[in-house]
């Protein structure tokens, strides 16, 4: 069963979305499953203090390392092979490549991050691996957290109606997904195009591929950029 473990000060926050529609209907199924670990449980003093103030000075509170460290140490054994993500927004980006690899796996274990951060050393020392959903900020990490779980239980087997639905999305080829329609074929003056009323698949398959190319130049020249030189020929080198 693919495992998401959320380490948090707000596990009240969980399963929130999660347990709506597809992620909540294979959370009832047992296709996957969620633990929570309250951070504030292993905190210290009569208030359960999980953070202090910034070494160097500076705005703000960091969560302290040997606050973090002991809720980890209690929630993931030894030998838990799952990868140890912290929710971050200076984090590498999330994507639907790395979705897909955490999907295979067991599982995640989910570190969410709150106040200025984390203490570097115990991102070190527990194997942290940084990962951030967007170049904005959060309040916390859950909200991440659930980005990240959610797309990762859509990927697991069984929890969409149709495994073709996985095969056609944006980003499965480094290409935004093509425009959808669907009836009636005429609304407010505007038309399905007829092309795709064909029945002609391999015309329907060019021109959605030709749709896909227009919106990622149009909407993300980063996507586009790095497409076209997957699509160049590699050039052979001749020794003179």
């Amino acid at each position: 069963m693919w495992t998401a473990t959320v380490l948090t000060i707000f596990p009240e926050m969980f399963p929130g979305p999660l347990g709506s529609s597809l992620a909540g209907k294979a959370l009832a199924k047992r296709v996957w499953s969620l633990a929570t670990t309250d951070i504030r449980e292993h905190g210290l003093g009569a208030h359960h203090a999980v953070d202090d103030t910034p070494a160097g000075g500076g705005p703000g509170m960091v969560m302290r390392a040997d606050v973090l460290a002991r809720a980890l140490d209690a929630a993931v054994a030894l030998d838990d092979q799952r990868p140890r993500l912290l929710m971050s927004a200076r984090g590498t980006p999330l994507t639907q490549a790395r979705v897909a690899a955490l999907a295979q796996g067991s599982g995640a274990v989910v570190v969410c991050g709150r106040f200025e951060g984390v203490d570097e050393r115990v991102i070190a020392g527990r194997r942290l691996e940084e990962v951030s959903i967007g170049d904005y900020v959060l309040s916390g990490g859950e909200l991440a957290a659930m980005v990240l779980i959610d797309a990762c239980v859509r990927l697991l087997p069984g929890v969409m109606g149709h495994a073709a639905s996985a095969a056609e999305e944006s980003f499965l080829d480094g290409l935004l997904e093509y425009p959808h329609y669907t009836r009636p074929p005429q609304w407010e003056g505007r038309a399905i195009p007829e092309i795709l009323l064909s029945g002609a698949h391999a015309r329907i398959a060019d021109y959605r591929r030709e749709q896909a190319e227009r919106l990622t130049r149009e909407r993300r020249p980063d996507l586009w950029a790095a497409y076209v030189a997957r699509s160049r020929p590699a050039t052979k080198t001749t020794k003179r």
